[in-house]
């Protein structure tokens, strides 16, 4: 599969950025289902964020580039669910774990990873087939983490429903970014880092103040079996 048409995507996704977005946006390319050349291809353009939902699959990839990953300066983001077995892997591949869900996992993750950038994931639409603390937990959750010693929170992380409903959409993020400021308010925790927003729905998610946006077929197109 050639990527050649990523460029021109990337400078739509950017046009559409510098229109509804004031704040800087981290775009972190999602390449979940993609090879490595994928991978290179999203460097090429200039982007060295790239994010992966699997382990096992993220790991493949980094085996595959060896040495090169880190000579490439690619910064790993894992942003599907991390189950607490699976922790021992994170330490030395992700820059950043953005699914984080709750305290038992992030206690696993503080004794293995000093230093680890972390976001905690809310579940903010309460969907039952989306990982993610409830909203009512966040609050504490945050608070907790933001103590431990080695992990570094820096913001919240959601999922909005797969809808076209631009309201659901916005209510979605919205509600990421009022509880986040509750936390500062109530907790003194503050997380600048607000990652929601994908492919279908970045543009609602960065007019909610969204500072990172998780982009996999906006730039590379349909995954094998998708439908373009």
């Amino acid at each position: 599969m050639g990527f050649e048409a990523l460029p021109e995507r990337l400078a739509q996704v950017r046009a559409e950025l510098a229109r509804r977005a004031p704040q800087q946006i981290t775009i972190v390319a999602v390449t979940k289902g993609f090879g490595t050349d994928a991978i290179r291809a999203a460097l090429d353009a200039g982007l060295a964020d790239i994010g992966e939902n699997r382990v096992q699959e993220a790991v493949q990839k980094q085996e595959e580039l060896g040495a090169r990953s880190q000579e490439l300066g690619i910064r790993w983001h894992l942003i599907g669910h991390l189950q607490r077995n699976k922790a021992r892997v994170v330490p030395g591949r992700f820059e950043m774990v953005q699914s984080v869900d709750s305290l038992d996992l992030a206690k696993e993750l503080d004794k293995r990873a000093a230093g680890l950038r972390v976001l905690l994931q809310v579940n903010v639409a309460r969907e039952s087939q989306k990982s993610g603390c409830a909203p009512e937990e966040a609050r504490t959750l945050a608070r907790d983490i933001a103590a431990l010693g080695n992990l570094r929170l820096e913001g919240l992380m959601t999922l909005a429903p797969f809808t076209d409903d631009v309201e659901v959409q916005r209510r979605t993020f919205r509600g990421l970014r009022l509880l986040r400021d509750t936390i500062k308010e109530e907790e003194g925790v503050w997380l600048p880092t607000l990652s929601m927003g994908m492919s279908s729905d970045y543009a609602s998610a960065v007019q909610e103040g969204a500072t990172v946006i998780r982009l996999g077929t906006a730039l590379f197109g349909p995954r094998a079996g998708e439908t373009p």
